[in-house]
């Protein structure tokens, strides 16, 4: 499904860069009621369904005493020795950061000169160059998928074309029109956790166009098999990279970026200079490290291993529907209220012409897609209630109706030790038991 989301025009040529258009005009006033982040913003258009809030992120669901599973960041980090280089970095502040170093540890993470690595202060501001530095006829974002490239396009002026995956969230390249310029993808996505085939996203590449893949979480897969960051033979590809998941750097602001070297540096023009502290350009020179990379690798097979029991586990719940293929550090999850035999998404499943979802056939097992008139669905208040009583439970869920594409029976759930995760369960089968 695709849908044309209107902003400020965008007259120049994709790929000279150029001033930001300023901002576009407030739609309205953001509504808020009942637990943290329940907010909407009117759409567009009047009559239709409220625009998701771009704007919002997991940390808005976390509160003092909550067990958070509503970030995706990997608990106990940072470790101390990554630790105790950012702090004899914060030493020095006194002397304007340098990138150099760090550049070249990201280029050597990749086997790519340096002249093809922009160090970013996370992945956001990768985002907010590529807003900035191009100017995209056609911008088209893949969703469901982490919403700040879109929430920096828009900001910057572009039109947006949303193309909404359905069924089990897998990449169908033919569904990008032809004559996109730009298109962001994630790969695994946020919030689906489905590692789309490197195939598959090369497929989209061609001349004359942008290709943004957002590798947020690729170091999270083991071996991390799809991922195109050290490809340099694909057209117009820009690979954003991120330490806050797997080294806990969120307060810190670290990634970079993989392109072309006229890429770099017209990414490099609109931002002002020495925008990555000195601190952040020492971790990723940690992070690039061999050994970082090696630790990295073991914490990705254990948490491989008890993300494929923590789905088998909730797959057995009575009212909940694990999205299949996952292969990142989080689950999505759709959760309805009822206690007949739980439904695990198959190819088959009919698409719903309206919401571009895939629902079960099963007439056992009804899950209602958005309809506040059928007992079995989310939507509207109830669907906050499954968050209030999980955050009565002591458990912090990121909600999904957010996401475009995503309503407001699905959460998306970070995966932790076996204990917490064991808690969650069944946390979570008595909250839809009690309804």
């Amino acid at each position: 499904m695709i849908t044309r989301i209107p902003s400020m025009p965008a007259d120049a040529r994709l790929g000279v860069p150029g001033p930001a258009a300023g901002p576009p005009a407030s739609t309205g006033s953001l509504a808020s009621t009942g637990p943290p982040g329940d907010s909407t913003r009117p759409s567009e258009d009047s009559t239709g369904p409220p625009e998701p809030d771009l704007s919002f992120h997991g940390d808005a669901e976390l509160a003092e005493g909550l067990i958070d599973l509503a970030v995706n960041v990997r608990p106990g980090t940072p470790p101390p020795w990554l630790l105790d280089r950012i702090l004899v970095a914060a030493g020095d502040l006194a002397a304007y950061p340098d990138p150099r170093a760090a550049t070249e540890a990201a280029a050597r993470r990749h086997a790519r000169p340096p002249a093809e690595v922009l160090v970013t202060a996370g992945a956001a501001e990768a985002f907010t160059l590529i807003a900035r530095a191009f100017r995209p006829r056609h911008a088209v974002i893949v969703h469901p998928q982490f919403t700040e490239p879109e929430a920096a396009l828009r900001a910057a002026g572009h039109p947006v074309h949303r193309v909404t995956l359905g069924g089990e969230f897998t990449l169908d390249p033919g569904a990008v029109p032809r004559d996109a310029d730009l298109i962001v993808v994630g790969n695994p996505t946020n919030p689906t956790s489905v590692l789309h085939p490197a195939a598959a996203i090369r497929a989209l590449a061609r001349p004359g166009r942008l290709l943004v893949v957002d590798e947020a979480f690729a170091d999270c897969v083991p071996g991390e098999p799809e991922s195109l960051a050290g490809a340099r033979d694909v057209p117009g590809l820009i690979v954003v990279r991120s330490l806050t998941k797997t080294w806990g750097l969120a307060g810190l602001r670290a990634g970079y970026l993989l392109a072309s070297p006229p890429h770099v540096r017209a990414l490099g023009r609109p931002r002002p200079p020495w925008a990555v502290s000195g601190p952040a350009l020492a971790a990723v020179v940690a992070c690039c490290a061999p050994a970082a990379t090696a630790e990295a690798a073991a914490w990705a097979a254990d948490m491989d291993a008890e993300r494929t029991w923590l789905g088998q586990s909730l797959s057995q719940v009575p009212g909940v529907t694990v999205t299949p293929n996952a292969r990142a550090p989080f689950l999505l999850l759709k959760v309805c209220a009822h206690r007949s035999v739980p439904h695990q998404l198959t190819p088959t499943d009919p698409i719903d012409p309206i919401t571009n979802h895939t629902g079960p056939t099963n007439p056992t097992n009804p899950i209602s897609l958005n309809d506040p008139t059928d007992p079995t669905s989310l939507s509207g208040p109830t669907s906050r209630s499954v968050r209030e009583r999980l955050r009565a439970a002591g458990f912090a869920v990121r909600r999904g109706d957010t996401f475009p594409g995503l309503g407001p029976d699905w959460i998306r759930i970070a995966v932790r030790d076996r204990a917490t995760n064991v808690r969650f369960v069944a946390a979570l089968t008595t909250v839809l038991e009690a309804r």
